[in-house]
C-alpha cells in the first residue's frame, strides 16, 4: 500500500501472475485489470485504487483483523474472533458472553470493547522513500543508519499528525527498499455491538481449526463512535455513532461455485522473498520450537484453570491465540516436510547469483550486498535462537515495569527525541496494555508459565545467557525447579503490581520514584536497563547493516525477476491490500484423497453437534434446521443454507474478517481461515492447494433472523 499512486512505474514493467496469487496493493491494480475483469469484475478496476471511495473507504483495520463498514451508522462487522478479546473482556462467570452471545437491543446497551481497542480508517497513502532514504542516510551504516531512519520517520509522522485524531505510521516494502506513509483516522471509542454463542461463533473450536469442512458462524459487530463534531475521542457516554463516507452493501443473490470473489482487508506478514537460510532456520528449528512451547504452554493454561471459571475467562482470549498459531506452525512443518520447498528457494537464489555475476555491472553492484545479507541473517538467527527461552522467562509484570521504566526515562526528553514507541502519541497504548492487566492475569498461572520457560532457559550455558537477567533473578548454573520456583515466588511476592490502580500510579511516576521503589519487579526493571540500552543498540548496529544490505538484494530480486517476465508484489506488512479469485472447490483433499465440496452448509451442523465442548450447537439452532426453517437464506440450488465456501484467495493472518465481495463489490462473506495443508503459502504459494475459508452472509443472516430473533442489525444494514 502506499502512496496515493506508487510507484506504477516498477510495476508496469512485470508481467501479470496468477490471479490467486498475490496480495495486491489497491494502486498496482490498473496493471491488472485486464485479469480482474476476464475474472468477472463488473467495476472499473481503477475504482479500487482510489482509497477514500467507494469500496475501499469501508474497509477499515482493527489493528490485527480486518473489518468493513456495513451501515451509514458505523456498524461494523469482522470476525467473531477478532472481537473474541472484547466478548471475555466483559464477560463474568454469572454474565457469561463468551459462552451465551451478547445481543445489545439499542445504542445503549452497547459494551465498551477491551482497553485498546481502535477502528483505523485509511486516509491517504503517501511514497516517502526518498524521505526516509534521502541522501545523508544513505551514506550510514548500522546504528547510525536505523537512528537515521527513525528520526526521519518520526519527523514525518509528527507532522501528520498534527492533524488530531489521525495515527500516521511509516511502513518499509520489499525489505526496506521503499517506505510508505499511511494516515488513518484513529477511532479510540469502539463499541461491542453483537457477538453470536461460542457454539456459533467458534462452534468446531481447536478441532475444526484450519480444517475443512468447516461449520463455524465466525462473525462479530462493534460500533465506531466519535464526538459530536465527528472527531475521534476517547469513550463518552455523549459520543455519537460515526457517519462512514461509504459503506458496503450485503448482496441480495447469493454467491455460487465459479463465481468471481476479491477479498479486500489487512494482511499481516508473508514471507515470499525470503533466502534460503531464512526458510531452514524457520522450519528446522524456529517453528519446531515455537510448536513445542505453545504445546507447553497451553497444557499449563488448562490445568491451572481447570477449577476456576474466571480464570478460564481470564486466559480465554490468549488460549485461542495460542491455539490458533500452534496449529498454524505445525501445519507450515507438515507441509514443508512433505516439499521440496528448500531446494527450490536455494536454486532459485544460486539463479539469482548467477545472474548478478554475468555482467560487471550487476556485479558492482549487487553482489557484495548478496554475500552480506547472507552473514548477517545467519548472525541474526543465531542470536534469535540464543533468546528463544530468555524472552518467554519475563514475568507479565515485570514486562510491565520496564515499559514503565523506559517510559519514565524517555519523557524526560523533548517529545521528538524520544524512542519510537514512548512518544506522547503511543501513551494511550500503554496505557491500555497496563490497564487491560485487570481482566486477562492470573499470578499462578503467569507463575506456572515463566517457571516452564525459565527451566529450559536455565538449562542453557552460561555464556548463551543473558547476565543481567541472571542477576536480577538470582539464576546460576545447575539450579534445580524448586530452587528456581523459589526465587520466582519470592519475586512475585514482593510486587504490588498485580493492583490496579498501583499500576496506573507508576504510568506518570519519574525515573527517581522508580530508583527508590522496594517493588521486586520495579526493582528487577531498574536494575535491567541499562544492559537493555547496550543489548538494544547492539541489535541496531545489525538492524541497520541488515536494512541496508537487504533493500539492494530485494531490488536484484526485483530486477532479476523482471528479466524472466514475472511479477512482483510485496510481502504483505499488514497494510490494505486485495487479492482475487474464484469461488472453488478442490478435487482432491487431504491424504484420504477425498474431493472437497466449495460449500458447507446447516445440514452438517447437527451430526458435529455434541452438545458440550467444542461442538456446543446451540438448540435453537439445531431447532431451526430441523424445522426446515431457513426463509429467504435458502440457497436454491443447495436446497440449505450454506455456511462457509471455499476460494482461491491468497490470504495470511491480520485478513481476518476481511470482507469478501462479488463482482459487484456486494458484501458475500467474511474470510477467516485457511486450510491447514495450504498455510504454507504465506513462504510458499501453492495454486493447487491453496484455498481460503469465508463465512456466507447468508449463513449470518439467517443466524441472526431466524435463530437468534435479533434482526436489529438486519433492519440496520437494510438485509432485509
Amino acid at each position: 500500500m502506499k502512496k496515493t499512486l506508487i510507484t506504477l512505474a516498477v510495476f508496469s514493467i512485470y508481467n501479470v501472475a496468477y490471479a490467486d496469487e498475490g496480495m495486491w496493493m489497491p494502486q498496482q491494480l490498473p496493471q491488472v485489470a485486464k485479469q480482474l475483469k476476464a475474472d468477472g469484475l463488473k467495476l472499473d478496476p481503477a475504482s479500487l485504487t482510489k482509497l477514500t471511495e467507494f469500496p475501499m473507504g469501508a474497509i477499515v483495520s482493527l489493528g490485527g483483523c480486518s473489518a468493513s463498514f456495513v451501515s451509514p451508522q458505523g456498524l461494523v462487522i469482522t470476525n467473531h474472533h477478532c472481537v473474541y478479546g472484547s466478548v471475555a473482556y466483559n464477560s463474568k462467570p454469572e454474565n457469561n458472553l463468551l459462552a451465551n452471545g451478547f445481543f445489545a437491543k439499542n445504542l445503549d446497551e452497547e459494551l465498551p470493547a477491551s482497553p485498546g481497542s481502535r477502528i483505523f480508517v485509511t486516509k491517504d497513502v503517501t511514497n516517502i522513500s526518498n524521505k526516509i532514504i534521502d541522501t545523508d542516510v544513505a551514506k550510514l551504516t548500522g546504528k547510525k543508519r536505523v537512528d537515521a531512519i527513525e528520526k526521519n520517520a518520526k519527523a514525518i509522522v509528527a507532522d501528520c499528525e498534527k492533524d488530531a485524531g489521525h495515527r500516521c505510521n511509516v511502513y518499509p516494502y520489499y525489505g526496506g527498499l521503499e517506505f510508505y506513509l499511511i494516515k488513518q483516522m484513529e477511532i479510540r471509542d469502539v463499541r461491542l455491538v453483537h457477538a453470536p454463542p461460542e457454539g456459533v461463533g467458534k462452534f468446531g473450536g481447536d478441532t475444526d481449526n484450519w480444517m475443512w469442512p468447516r461449520h463455524t458462524g465466525d462473525y462479530g459487530f462493534y460500533r465506531a463512535y466519535v464526538s459530536k463534531d465527528g472527531k475521534a475521542a476517547d469513550y463518552s457516554k455523549d459520543n455519537v455513532p460515526y457517519v462512514p463516507k461509504f459503506y458496503l452493501k450485503l448482496a441480495k443473490e447469493g454467491v455460487k461455485e465459479g463465481d468471481f470473489v476479491m477479498a479486500l482487508g489487512y494482511p499481516g506478514r508473508t514471507n515470499r522473498h525470503r533466502l534460503p537460510s531464512e526458510v531452514a532456520y524457520t522450519f528446522d528449528w524456529n517453528y519446531p520450537a515455537f510448536v513445542k512451547s505453545s504445546g507447553e504452554s497451553l497444557a499449563i493454561i488448562a490445568k491451572e484453570t481447570a477449577n476456576d471459571p474466571d480464570a478460564k475467562l481470564k486466559y480465554a482470549s490468549q488460549v485461542a491465540g495460542i491455539n490458533n498459531y500452534y496449529k498454524n506452525r505445525q501445519g507450515m512443518l507438515d507441509s514443508y516436510a512433505k516439499s521440496d520447498f528448500l531446494a527450490r528457494k536455494t536454486k532459485e537464489h544460486e539463479e539469482l547469483k548467477a545472474w548478478v555475476n554475468s555482467t560487471p555491472a550487476r556485479v558492482k553492484e549487487y553482489a557484495q550486498d548478496i554475500a552480506q545479507v547472507e552473514q548477517l541473517i545467519a548472525k541474526r538467527d543465531a542470536e534469535e535462537k540464543s533468546d528463544f527461552y530468555l524472552d518467554r522467562s519475563f514475568p507479565r509484570l515485570l514486562n510491565s515495569a520496564r515499559v514503565m521504566y523506559r517510559l519514565a526515562n524517555e519523557s524526560a526528553k523533548p517529545d521528538a527525541e524520544r524512542k519510537a514507541g514512548y512518544q506522547t502519541r503511543d501513551l494511550p497504548r500503554i496505557k491500555a496494555s497496563v490497564e487491560s492487566v485487570e481482566r486477562s492475569y492470573a499470578e499462578n498461572i503467569d507463575k506456572a508459565l515463566v517457571l516452564n520457560n525459565l527451566k529450559q532457559y536455565a538449562a542453557q550455558a552460561k555464556n548463551e545467557r543473558n547476565a543481567d537477567f541472571d542477576a536480577v533473578m538470582g539464576i546460576k548454573d545447575g539450579m534445580s525447579e524448586a530452587d528456581l520456583k523459589a526465587l520466582l515466588d519470592q519475586m512475585y511476592a514482593g510486587s504490588k503490581l498485580s493492583d490496579k490502580a498501583t499500576r496506573t500510579a507508576w504510568l506518570s511516576s519519574k525515573p527517581a520514584d522508580f530508583k527508590t521503589s522496594d517493588d521486586s519487579f520495579i526493582k528487577a526493571a531498574v536494575a535491567m536497563y541499562d544492559g537493555g540500552l547496550k543489548r538494544e543498540a547492539h541489535e541496531e548496529e545489525l538492524a541497520g547493516n541488515l536494512q541496508q544490505a537487504y533493500a539492494n538484494y530485494m531490488k536484484a530480486k526485483i530486477a532479476f525477476m523482471q528479466s524472466k517476465g514475472k511479477a512482483v508484489y510485496p510481502d504483505a506488512n499488514s497494510t490494505l491490500r486485495v487479492t482475487f479469485g474464484n469461488v472453488a472447490g478442490r478435487d482432491h483433499g487431504t491424504a484420504d484423497g477425498l474431493a472437497w465440496s466449495a460449500f458447507t452448509t446447516v445440514d452438517g451442523i447437527p451430526p458435529k453437534a455434541t452438545g458440550s465442548g467444542e461442538f456446543n450447537a446451540p438448540a435453537a439452532e439445531l431447532a431451526a434446521i430441523k424445522a426446515r426453517d431457513f426463509g429467504q437464506y435458502a440457497d436454491p440450488k443447495l436446497k440449505t443454507v450454506p455456511v462457509a465456501y471455499l476460494a482461491t484467495l491468497d490470504i495470511t493472518g491480520g485478513n481476518s474478517g476481511s470482507a469478501a465481495l462479488n463482482s459487484k463489490a456486494e458484501l458475500i462473506g467474511l474470510a477467516f481461515d485457511g486450510t491447514l495443508d495450504s498455510i504454507i503459502s504465506d513462504w510458499d504459494f501453492n495454486k493447487a492447494n491453496t484455498r481460503s475459508i469465508q463465512v456466507d452472509i447468508r449463513y449470518i443472516l439467517w443466524n441472526m433472523k431466524h435463530v437468534e430473533k435479533y434482526d436489529r442489525l438486519i433492519k440496520e444494514m437494510h438485509a432485509e
